[in-house]
């Protein structure tokens, strides 16, 4: 039992609890300062300035003077150029997600398997590519593929499988099919990973019960590994529909939109015009570009975040019945 107080003393009084938790935040903040400067100075103001300019014709030199409303998005929603590199662009969005989604699905399993030997050796083998720049991997694959008397030639000559060497970057299919190879090599290790962090997330005690009803290893793959990964899986599309959408470096050094523009996408037809070398450059045509395509990958985005809820809520249902 506490003391009563006597007459004299005074209740003590208690330190306000709200400053005493902001000062222990203070040095959160100061760490925090660094970052958040670069975000607004790296990425805000960058995306802020590319609407501006969006409206102007500059050239990325000197001040902003010529404002011509919505004369860039009329001049490039005619623009056929833009419209083709559009296309390529999904083209190899979608080429690159149908190959690596389901492969490296298959990989993930087999690497999630406990019987498996050397697990960890393969999972960093086939995670390499991603960690190598990715233009290095197009300036090797430019050589690789290049020429005819590149190591794809000489090897398929080899083993008789072609009779005549293969011009593969100056055909414009053959050229769209190595860059989307190309690509879905160096993307396949963290799509993989990703799949392995949902297959881990199952619990063992599942599978267990399968076996015990004598359930084989493919039914409890239909029936219960894919359907739990649903959620995940909507995720993992998400963020390889992203990546498949944005690709510059690889097509840079690999084709340089070549052969005849046919492998050209949106980000090097915006990095063409806004530092075009061999005429003026269009900063603010440029700029609406990006806008356009940003908005695009925006709202496709938003579409697959709905099947990400739809997967969420149907496993929901499921689970309470």
């Amino acid at each position: 039992m506490s003391e009563p107080l006597l007459s004299n003393q005074k209740p003590r009084v208690k330190l306000n609890t709200s400053k005493r938790r902001h000062r222990r935040y203070y040095w959160a903040y100061l760490f925090i300062t660094p970052q958040f400067i670069l975000f607004v100075g790296l990425t805000i103001f960058p995306i802020v300035m590319s609407y501006v300019y969006s409206f102007y014709q500059w050239s990325g030199i000197g001040p902003l003077e010529n404002f011509i409303k919505w004369e860039n998005y009329k001049e490039l929603f005619h623009d056929t150029k833009f419209w083709h590199d559009f296309l390529h662009s999904l083209e190899y969005m979608v080429g690159q997600t149908v190959i690596v989604m389901p492969l490296a699905l298959i990989m993930a399993i087999l690497f999630n398997e406990s019987k498996i030997k050397g697990k960890t050796f393969y999972r960093t083998l086939y995670f390499l590519p991603v960690v190598t720049s990715t233009a290095i991997i197009g300036i090797v694959m430019a050589n690789i593929f290049g020429n005819k008397d590149a190591l794809v030639n000489n090897l398929l000559q080899t083993f008789h499988i072609i009779k005549h060497p293969i011009h593969w970057l100056d055909n414009p299919t053959l050229a769209m099919t190595v860059m989307i190879i190309v690509g879905s090599w160096k993307f396949f290790g963290i799509v993989m990973i990703y799949w392995l962090a949902g297959l881990q997330s199952i619990s063992a005690d599942i599978y267990e019960a399968a076996k015990i009803d004598g359930a084989n290893f493919f039914s409890t793959l239909w029936y219960i590994t894919l359907p739990i990964l649903k959620p995940i899986s909507a995720v993992i599309l998400l963020l390889t529909v992203v990546n498949g959408l944005h690709v510059f470096d690889l097509v840079k050094t690999l084709t340089d939109g070549g052969p005849y523009f046919s492998t050209e996408t949106i980000d090097l037809f915006i990095y063409n015009y806004a530092f075009a070398s061999d005429g003026i450059p269009r900063m603010g045509y440029a700029s609406s570009a990006g806008i356009l395509f940003g908005i695009f990958v925006f709202l496709l985005s938003i579409g697959i975040g709905w099947l990400i809820k739809k997967a969420g809520q149907d496993e929901k249902v499921k689970g309470k019945s």
